[in-house]
């Protein structure tokens, strides 16, 4: 069921709330119960077999966590502890490989014998790229002693909490069940304008901002993958819509999830903190999927670095510093652990060449950020001490900002040939591509004079409109800061921030007002409307 379809909206949201509200007036446990009941309704809507399929790894995933739970805290049997945890991570490993990656290892094996392999398509469940992550890091927790103690009902409501269920964010089990062990399981109508206000603002920037972009991108991706040369216009507008097409959508989600949350006493934690704001690759991630960067930085780099540091440790070689680190102690310790977790980044995304190659160019960006961190010049100090000026900071927007978008387009394209094929023209290997130059059979032709000419500006507007919203204007979670619509709400006003402050500095928050209420109902009315274009959120296919 997806979050942006008039079921969901009109029937099964509301009325899971009522219920829950109903149920709550007498019992908080019969109202966690019907949660748990709805989510696996949501889940199972679409395509049943996806419960079916999903089920025996929670039930496995429930019952390690028991036994680790038993082991934990015991140092004699420590031991048998590691054991039992990395047999279950191999399992959630395994069980992610075989249905996500079973066909493209296939194609792989085909491509590297020459052979034309047959293999039937394995059916992929919704979401269990987070669901895998949120399983590996409730039993590490475990195994940690992080978690003293939970029941059935605490872990299922924490595995298949439908709000954030298929798409993340991606929780930790001690966020979000000591909040529904504090939920009264009643009505709160301030918290619910909350809710609402975030959902709307999710809404509107899925299916108004992302889809609309979306309608002037998939031509050209799809122009692009016939073999088509792409020029150097109609590249730039497919690189740069979508990777305003995905910020729209995936935050859009994001804000739809932590909304509807709210409606039963919860906060999910942040997952986007406007990253094309970013000046550095570095804070970009740090913007981008945090919960995700959040899962990746503590069970993937910090692990693989500290086990590196202590061997450099042992065997007396130098170690890495926060500045002037020795080259060899900045490879080992830093660039390699940065590198192998960013190309297990793109392989969790997709199963292709392109996202690998997506991860290890992310990777690849980074190691030259803390290159240039540990090895370039300091910056000169500007109006405010230890913090870069504004020349500085426009040059590190601009060249994050363009790194991003390169790397969008291996993101997207559905292969190697396509995206060095945008890639090309983006380098202006295939021609300007100005108005009046045909686009071909294979795609809507934007460039092709008169009416399709029109069609390229509209595109183009479409494209500047959502630059100056990313860009110019504060975040959803930052206009309803004063509320903590999420759990780690930046502190910062919500005003227009970092690299161009000369355009104001004017905070705008949000106030259960009857001028807001008039704003969001008129957003969420457009919404509803463009629903009958609807499409799916691009990360379900995660």
């Amino acid at each position: 069921m997806l979050f942006n379809s008039y079921e969901y909206i009109l029937v099964f949201l509301p009325v899971t709330v009522l219920v829950f509200l109903l149920l709550g007036r007498s019992s908080r446990s019969l109202a966690l119960g019907w949660l748990i009941l709805a989510s696996l309704v949501f889940y199972a809507w679409w395509r049943p077999v996806n419960l079916a399929i999903i089920a025996p790894s929670i039930a496995l995933n429930y019952a390690l966590g028991r036994v680790l739970l038993g082991l934990a805290g015991d140092p004699a049997r420590a031991r048998r502890r590691t054991l039992l945890l990395a047999l279950g991570i191999v399992f959630n490993v395994c069980f992610l490989g075989y249905f996500k990656y079973a066909n493209f290892a296939v194609s792989v094996a085909g491509d590297l014998s020459g052979q034309d392999f047959v293999f039937r398509q394995v059916i992929l469940p919704l979401g269990i790229s987070f669901i895998t992550f949120q399983k590996i890091a409730f039993l590490i927790d475990v195994a940690g002693g992080r978690i003293k103690a939970f029941s059935l009902r605490d872990y299922l409501l924490f595995v298949m909490f439908f709000p954030q269920l298929i798409a993340g964010p991606i929780i930790h089990y001690t966020e979000t069940i000591p909040q529904f062990e504090r939920a009264t399981c009643r009505f709160d109508r301030t918290l619910y304008a909350v809710g609402i206000t975030l959902f709307c603002f999710g809404l509107f920037k899925k299916v108004v901002l992302a889809d609309g972009m979306a309608a002037h991108v998939t031509p050209v991706f799809a122009y692009a993958a016939s073999g088509a040369e792409a020029t150097l216009l109609q590249s730039w507008l497919a690189a740069v819509g979508f990777t305003l097409q995905i910020y729209f959508d995936f935050s859009g989600y994001s804000d739809m999830a932590c909304g509807a949350a709210l409606f039963f006493g919860v906060r999910l934690p942040i997952n986007f903190d406007s990253p094309l704001k970013a000046t550095s690759i570095v804070d970009f991630w740090l913007r981008w999927h945090i919960t995700l960067t959040r899962f990746l930085t503590a069970y993937v780099y910090n692990p693989m670095a500290l086990t590196l540091t202590r061997a450099r440790a042992a065997r007396r070689q130098p170690m890495l510093r926060a500045r002037d680190s020795h080259p060899l102690a900045f490879l080992h310790v830093l660039a390699f652990p940065t590198i192998a977790t960013m190309v297990l980044s793109g392989i969790w995304h997709g199963a292709g060449y392109t996202f690998i190659l997506w991860g290890l160019l992310h990777g690849l960006y980074l190691v030259v950020n803390h290159l240039w961190r540990q090895y370039g010049p300091r910056p000169a100090p500007g109006v405010f001490a230890g913090k870069p000026g504004l020349t500085a900071q426009l040059a590190g927007f601009a060249v994050t900002f363009l790194a991003v978008v390169v790397g969008m387009v291996l993101f997207r394209a559905p292969d190697l040939a396509a995206a060095g094929n945008l890639l090309g023209g983006m380098a202006g290997l295939h021609g300007p591509g100005l108005p009046g130059a045909r686009f071909g059979a294979a795609g809507m032709q934007l460039l092709d004079g008169g009416v399709t000419a029109r069609a390229f500006a509209t595109a183009a507007a479409i494209l500047l409109a959502l630059l100056a919203i990313a860009l110019l204007l504060p975040n959803s979670v930052q206009i309803l800061a004063p509320y903590e619509p999420v759990l780690y709400t930046p502190k910062r006003a919500a005003e227009v921030p970092g690299v161009l402050p000369a355009l104001g500095r004017r905070p705008l928050a949000w106030r259960p007002t009857l001028a807001w209420m008039v704003l969001f109902a008129a957003l969420g009315a457009v919404s509803m409307i463009r629903l009958t274009g609807m499409s799916e959120f691009l990360y379900w296919q995660f």
